[in-house]
């Protein structure tokens, strides 16, 4: 029987742990891992007296954006399917970055391409000192369309517009230095340093927290809603590139272990 890939916890504090479960893939998203996380939400926000979410990866590595091998499945259908794929994707990360619960992700190893959105929705992130970050989809020729609020919100205008156009790498403290990441601790101390914070998240008022996460999202690039024109623009945007002639090329240069052949821009 294969594993859930999406596998959640509640405690008697009223402490969530939602896990995402493909570690034989580093946590690649695909739709039955973004279905998974919906579902946990849905199944959690019918839970009385939930406190915080923590999100953590399964294995060495939190999470390694979209399973490309998922992608080329998608690619070759119909726009409407490659949207509905670029909605769900969308859907999982915004829920998440809207939740009024506080959320703390606990980041080691890999978290790379859809990833770092999934970090820069949740409240507080720690990261282990090995963990690497990079946002990766114009390394093959796609966009980070439905993530870049959420990152602009985390990291600024500035920083985005470095690294979602290098695609580099960089490290847990690079990341602290940018405003991914809040806390680095060595990776034996990881959930140590996040029990600390859930401790602190428990101490205060629920209603309270709701409030003053609801009101700084209404001044952020990422508060809007679900349903919003501007965010159904970005959905559109991330599911045509996705189909692109230099989305195939990018893809294949990944599969074949190349560099891309991109084409000069048209002007």
């Amino acid at each position: 029987m294969t594993a859930s890939p999406v596998l959640w916890t509640l405690d008697a504090r009223g402490v969530a742990t939602v896990t995402l479960n493909r570690p034989e893939v580093n946590n690649a998203y695909d739709g039955a891992l973004i279905a998974g996380v919906l579902a946990a939400m849905d199944d959690l926000g019918k839970k009385p007296g939930l406190r915080v979410v923590v999100l953590r990866g399964n294995g060495k590595h939190f999470q390694a954006g979209a399973d490309l091998k998922w992608i080329n499945g998608v690619r070759p259908q119909s726009p409407e399917a490659n949207e509905a794929a670029s909605r769900a994707t969308f859907e999982a990360v915004q829920r998440l970055n809207t939740l009024p619960i506080p959320t703390v992700a606990l980041v080691q190893g890999g978290c790379f391409g859809g990833g770092t959105g999934v970090i820069a929705a949740c409240d507080v992130v720690i990261a282990a000192d090995n963990a690497l970050f990079s946002i990766t989809e114009v390394r093959w020729g796609l966009t980070a369309a439905i993530i870049i609020p959420q990152l602009c919100d985390a990291i600024g205008v500035r920083q985005v517009r470095r690294y979602a156009l290098t695609g580099e790498r960089f490290g847990a403290e690079d990341a602290r230095r940018i405003g991914l990441v809040h806390d680095v601790v060595p990776l034996a101390d990881l959930d140590a340093a996040g029990a600390k914070v859930v401790e602190q998240l428990l101490a205060n008022g629920p209603e309270a927290m709701a409030e003053t996460k609801r009101l700084a999202l209404e001044s952020s690039f990422g508060g809007m809603a679900v349903d919003d024109a501007a965010y159904k623009r970005l959905v559109h945007l991330h599911s045509v590139k996705r189909q692109s002639a230099e989305a195939a090329e990018g893809l294949a240069s990944f599969a074949e272990k190349r560099a891309g052949n991109w084409e000069p821009r048209k002007a």
